[in-house]
């Protein structure tokens, strides 16, 4: 299978502070690829790497067959690149901001189709300093699409963004998805990543600690629920509940007790048995589906959203 984006060994340092820790990757043509991580778990390094804003201490980078060093000029040319913060000239108007854009590539759909296409119809002369957050990050989406891009880098681009915002941009990608085109996208929403990714990369201190599609990674688990609850007094300890019918995996963690339970209708009554026999109160008690965020937790005992 054809590859869009290959790394082998990167790198990178900031003094004492190693962003990129010999990481490994390979996105195939045609797929959303997500990097997932905390804050500081070094997958802006890794993007900016790739999308030539950085150079890397050590290693090395392919992007569509070619490399920095000797092929930047064509790279531009195929390469849609949406920052996590996009800073546009707020006294340009919409079309403005995409007319110059477009002239920065040899080809690319008219100007109008793109702004059709990210919906701002009715702000093509508005001034970007009047737009929403949602609106300049669906400009934003609009500068990276100009140029018709064969792969696009989208790092964070929904966050900060109310839950409509997010999901036209969720279309946005989609539709960009549909076209056979390649994404790569950083985010540490899980519903987003489990939404659009193919496959995803979990990333954690600078290293891919899990690689898979999201379905594989929480099948990984060998656990598809997850119970969460709170007692009264200490409660109990993790390693009194691993032995209980249906319990997979136990851990306290601020004030909750999480257990991956491959059995919901077993486990959650031999809890409430054993708190019984133990004359311990329930003060709480959830349950929710797996997710790539209790993969996350179970690797590393962190949250997708805790930096470092």
């Amino acid at each position: 299978m054809e590859v869009s984006l290959a790394v082998r060994g990167l790198r990178k340092a900031y003094a004492d502070v190693v962003a990129v820790d010999g990481l490994d990757l390979e996105v195939r043509a045609g797929e959303c690829f997500g990097l997932l991580g905390p804050n500081g778990a070094g997958k802006t390094t890794t993007i900016e790497i790739c999308e030539g804003l950085l150079e890397p201490d050590a290693g090395s980078v392919e992007v569509l067959g070619l490399r920095w060093a000797s092929d930047a000029a064509e790279l531009r040319q195929r390469l849609g690149v949406q920052l996590q913060e996009t800073q546009l000239a707020e006294k340009l108007t919409v079309e403005e901001t995409l007319r110059l854009f477009r002239s920065f590539y040899r080809h690319g759909p008219p100007v109008a189709a793109v702004i059709g296409m990210v919906q701002l119809e009715e702000k093509r002369k508005a001034r970007v300093g009047q737009l929403s957050g949602g609106q300049k990050q669906r400009l934003a989406m609009a500068c990276a699409l100009v140029g018709e891009p064969d792969l696009l880098f989208l790092d964070e681009p929904t966050t900060g963004l109310d839950p409509q915002a997010r999901r036209q941009l969720w279309d946005l990608i989609e539709r960009f998805k549909t076209a056979g085109r390649t994404i790569i996208l950083t985010t540490h929403y899980m519903d987003e990543a489990e939404r659009l990714c193919d496959r995803v990369a979990i990333i954690d201190h600078g290293k891919a600690i899990a690689l898979g599609t999201p379905r594989e990674l929480v099948a990984a688990l060998g656990a598809d629920h997850v119970v969460e609850f709170a007692t009264e007094g200490d409660g109990l300890e993790a390693g009194a509940l691993e032995g209980l019918a249906g319990v997979r995996a136990a851990r306290a963690e601020d004030g909750f007790m999480r257990l991956q339970v491959a059995q919901l209708h077993v486990a959650v009554p031999a809890l409430l048995d054993e708190l019984a026999r133990r004359g311990i109160g329930l003060t709480e008690l959830r349950t929710h589906s797996a997710t790539l965020e209790d993969v996350f937790v179970s690797l590393t005992g962190r949250h997708l959203r805790d930096g470092d």
